[in-house]
């Protein structure tokens, strides 16, 4: 079922960013009066093809649906009948060309900005953004955070729950700046704390960063009750079940979820004796947890979630919710920091400030979709949310073959005052073809190595 959902959720979410970036294309070039020959989602042989419209345009389903193009009249790929000729796109000003080039990019920005909207009209649940343990000598100590601190504000930004306050803390994170923070302790006393970010290093971003600096969420108080096996996991086939209770671990007992994790994590592949309460009866069952390799280090798992009480968990959640009006600005606000600090990231990456590790390819993006979709439509509208900020960010880098490569064709044209040699452009594609592959490779390799460390 989990693969099914994966399938699922990744299929929709790339049918969706391709359509809209396509759609962006194709309106803006019917706007400006260019005839188009054909809509693709996908490539390759054509599986399903519907012709519409005065201009007779194709509307195609292929076989590769990893990306998808609108194809417009143009002389330079076909004659080009007389009647015709006025509404080649290779005869439109450069304005206009621009303007059909960038609609693509525009589109997928929109669609998040609807997304966030809808998001955040709709409410965003979340935890309250407690401090939990501090780790001694680190950066959290010595700015003098405590367990149970209320993160109230990161730098100048109001901060409602931890994914707001870690949003903001990976931003000043990715340029290893201090920032203050606004606490409130237990006792209600407000406090400015400032925060060294200089001690993360390139690989603590592909990871729990939080954790680097010394300090982690608080985590409510949960019961060692079992809610949800993953498939095939080392509980599920050791015969644990759904409700289970954990009573001990080898003799040692259990009273909440975090010690049954601390207890699982640090013996990766050895033989662990669980103590069960199952339906009022005591039962003993021996489990081995699988051995993962996470940050180089070997940690145990069983595949097992804990049952949650949503009302006892209530005092530890909060509910985002905003108007209409304000719920565009923060949309708009969240897209645009959202581009920028994509491209800082890509920009760290080339320099070695921020490592490789952190692109990601298919792979990873599906498993994302699957466990997205899983959580909630709220979690997966989001993860759409930034996949099409990412598309849009993407498509707009000066690479030929990607729109931000025409892009710099056309302004190198307004420069010089005449369009650029095809053999220019024909060296540029095959560099661009390069690049992307470099970059596809090594976005799978991460794949691939995260799917065998996981």
């Amino acid at each position: 079922m989990n693969l099914l959902t994966t399938i699922a959720a990744f299929s929709f979410a790339l049918g969706v960013l391709i359509v809209v970036h396509e759609l962006g294309h194709y309106f803006v070039a019917r706007w400006c009066g260019v005839k188009v020959l054909r809509f693709s989602l996908g490539f390759g042989r054509p599986l399903l093809c519907l012709k519409r419209g005065r201009d007779n345009t194709e509307w195609v389903l292929a076989t590769f649906p990893l990306g998808g193009y609108v194809k417009m009249l143009d002389e330079r790929e076909g004659e080009v009948a007389p009647a015709d000729l006025p509404r080649a796109f290779n005869r439109q000003s450069v304005t206009r060309r621009i303007l059909i080039v960038l609609a693509g990019p525009v589109a997928n920005f929109l669609l998040a900005i609807l997304l966030y909207w809808v998001v955040f009209v709709s409410g965003i649940p979340g935890l309250r953004p407690v401090i939990g343990g501090v780790l001694p000598e680190s950066a959290a100590a010595q700015a003098q955070l405590a367990t149970g601190d209320v993160i109230v504000k990161v730098g100048s930004q109001a901060v409602s729950t931890w994914q707001d306050a870690r949003w903001h803390l990976l931003q000043y994170a990715v340029d290893r700046k201090p920032v203050s923070l606004e606490v409130h302790n237990e006792r209600g006393e407000i406090h400015w704390r400032s925060l060294d970010l200089s001690v993360l290093n390139a690989d603590s971003l592909d990871g729990d960063f939080l954790r680097a600096l010394g300090f982690a969420r608080l985590q409510p108080p949960l019961p060692p009750v079992i809610g949800r096996l993953i498939a095939g996991g080392a509980g599920e086939r050791a015969g644990l079940l759904a409700d289970d209770q954990v009573l001990a671990v080898d003799g040692v007992a259990i009273a909440r979820w975090d010690e049954l994790v601390s207890v699982i994590s640090s013996n990766p592949g050895k033989r662990l004796v669980f103590d069960l309460r199952r339906q009022e009866q005591r039962v003993q069952m021996p489990v081995t947890p699988d051995a993962v390799l996470e940050k180089s280090v070997s940690i145990g798992r069983i595949g097992a979630a804990p049952r949650i009480d949503r009302n006892a968990m209530q005092k530890y959640m909060v509910e985002v919710r905003y108007g209409p009006l304000e719920s565009l600005g923060k949309a708009l606000q969240r897209t645009w920091e959202t581009s920028i600090f994509s491209l800082q990231m890509l920009g760290k990456m080339l320099v070695g400030e921020v490592s490789l590790k952190n692109l990601s390819g298919p792979i990873t993006i599906a498993d994302y979709a699957g466990q997205s979709a899983q959580v909630g439509w709220i979690s997966y509208v989001v993860f759409l949310a930034l996949i099409s900020i990412s598309l849009g960010v993407l498509n707009l880098l000066p690479v030929p073959l990607l729109d931000g490569g025409h892009l710099m064709y056309y302004m190198l044209e307004i420069f010089k005052g005449s369009p650029l040699s095809e053999k220019t452009m024909a060296v540029g594609q095959q560099i661009g073809m390069a690049l992307l592959l470099v970059l596809m490779v090594f976005a799978i390799y991460n794949d691939i190595t995260r799917l065998v460390n996981s």
